[in-house]
């Protein structure tokens, strides 16, 4: 959830408890936004309006437990849909063009099984287990608020090309054009995690080290 979504949360989550006549403290808002931060607006609104209207359960005031179980059963739905995306791809684009697609999270589980290009070269065999790899991985990450992914998915040709000092075309953006973009913008340019070497730097920690 962005911070720009915080306020429409609150909108919805007023609603609620005024539709059961509760009053919504501080704590209540506290715990709310904790267990809904990962996910979209969109996302908690369309649950608790099926809580609302659950013929069971819909006579008791929604607890968070019961709207982030809702909200995972989501994630599994959105990884299988993003497989599609993703297979879809693979097909009508392939290996050799750099990609963007439209939801960052594909971008770092793709990055996780050893990038674009690898996909797309994998055996017809190993698909049902890069699916559930995927579809995994897709889902933990769909879990946090925070995450980092490359801006770009590079293609056999960005590569070989960035190797040469060449220039390559644009990446080819997949799903919608206007959230693929906002993803290339937001994504990092290089490797997702950050990795330090201190071995320069080690005599001097360890003199410091000596001197306390």
């Amino acid at each position: 959830m962005t911070p720009a979504e915080k306020d429409k949360f609150l909108d919805v989550l007023q609603g609620v408890h005024d539709f059961y006549g509760k009053d919504m403290s501080k704590f209540a808002v506290s715990v709310w936004a904790m267990a809904c931060e990962t996910f979209d607006v969109q996302q908690v609104s369309k649950a608790l309006s099926a809580h609302l209207m659950d013929p069971e359960r819909g006579q008791f005031m929604p607890k968070p437990a019961d709207i982030v179980r809702q909200l995972q059963g989501t994630n599994t739905d959105r990884s299988l849909i993003a497989w599609g995306k993703v297979l879809d791809a693979m097909q009508r684009v392939g290996a050799y063009s750099s990609v963007c697609f439209d939801d960052g999270v594909i971008h770092a589980s793709i990055t996780d099984m050893g990038g674009w290009m690898q996909l797309c070269r994998s055996k017809t065999d190993d698909l049902p287990f890069l699916q559930k790899r995927f579809c995994d991985g897709y889902k933990a990450y769909a879990n946090r608020g925070d995450v980092a992914y490359p801006a770009v998915l590079l293609g056999e040709h960005e590569i070989s090309n960035g190797a040469k000092g060449y220039r390559s075309a644009p990446p080819v953006l997949i799903g919608n054009p206007a959230k693929a973009e906002k993803v290339r913008l937001a994504g990092v340019n290089g490797p997702k995690t950050q990795i330090t070497h201190i071995a320069s730097n080690l005599s001097s920690l360890l003199r410091l080290g000596d001197s306390e």
